[in-house]
């Protein structure tokens, strides 16, 4: 067996075993270190297959941000996971109708695929003397540039509307002034008492 053979075989196993574990552990905390070790091996597969901007990408959006919000959620919230899944239990047959109606398309989709002709021609063709992530970085910059920048506008606005809309004053809820606060006078805001001993204020 060759070393990329072994390396694409621990690295699939482990993906597996990774996303298994996060479905059948029963301690949430766990359920998240097991994901994070399936992200790291998915990586680990997409850089044996040369792609390795994808790879550096599942790591840091999805170990680097979304599985640690996991884990700090999961970690700070008093969640009753026991009610939960109690709650869960009662949607069961209807969450295995949906696993086995996935898994028979799965099967359709396998049983009809089939590779488009010259695909191994194309695949072993060389592509320029850039790796991946360069090339990528010049469609991206060069040849798309305009849609990539209207795309971070978007997203920009969406941010923003979020806030926006998420951000209403309300009587009931104490909010910090920051104005108030900065053009407070300071020998307003603070009173000086001589207390002598043996006194309370």
């Amino acid at each position: 067996m060759s070393v990329f053979a072994f390396t694409f075989y621990l690295f699939a196993i482990s993906t597996v075993v990774g996303g298994l574990f996060t479905v059948v552990s029963r301690n949430p905390v766990h359920s998240v270190l097991w994901l994070i070790l399936a992200f790291l091996s998915a990586a680990g597969l997409f850089v044996t297959l040369g792609a390795e901007f994808v790879a550096m990408l599942l790591i840091i959006v999805y170990v680097g941000a979304v599985a640690v919000l996991f884990l700090f959620v999961v970690m700070m919230l008093d969640v009753d996971f026991a009610e939960l899944k109690a709650e869960m239990a009662k949607y069961m047959p209807l969450a295995l109708l949906i696993g086995i109606v996935i898994i028979m398309q799965l099967a359709l989709a396998f049983g009809v695929w089939d590779f488009s002709d010259g695909v191994s021609a194309r695949v072993a063709a060389p592509q320029g003397d850039a790796d991946n992530t360069a090339a990528l970085g010049m469609l991206i910059y060069d040849k798309y540039i305009m849609l990539f920048q209207l795309a971070g506008l978007i997203l920009l606005v969406a941010m923003i509307g979020a806030i926006v809309l998420t951000l209403r004053h309300r009587v009931d809820i104490k909010r910090q002034n920051v104005i108030a606060q900065m053009h407070r006078d300071p020998a307003k805001a603070m009173e000086l008492k001589d207390v002598k001993p043996g006194q309370g204020l």
